[in-house]
């Protein structure tokens, strides 16, 4: 589907099915995000992992 198809599409729709599209998009874009930000951080596990398991941090383990 070319962009001019999409804004017409867009355009015909009524005012709330807009603020849905508009609503749909943003979800898109922050769970793309989100999905890069989880893989960072199980990417990083490794390099932290000596920092997080050891015995002298182990009674903040408990909270």
């Amino acid at each position: 589907m070319q962009n001019k198809e999409l804004i017409e599409k867009i355009k015909a729709l009524p005012p709330d099915k807009i603020a849905e599209v508009i609503d749909f998009i943003d979800f898109l874009a922050h769970r793309d995000d989100r999905l890069l930000v989880e893989a960072a951080a199980k990417a990083s596990e490794p390099a932290f992992s000596a920092v997080w398991n050891n015995s002298e941090d182990a009674e903040y383990d408990k909270l």
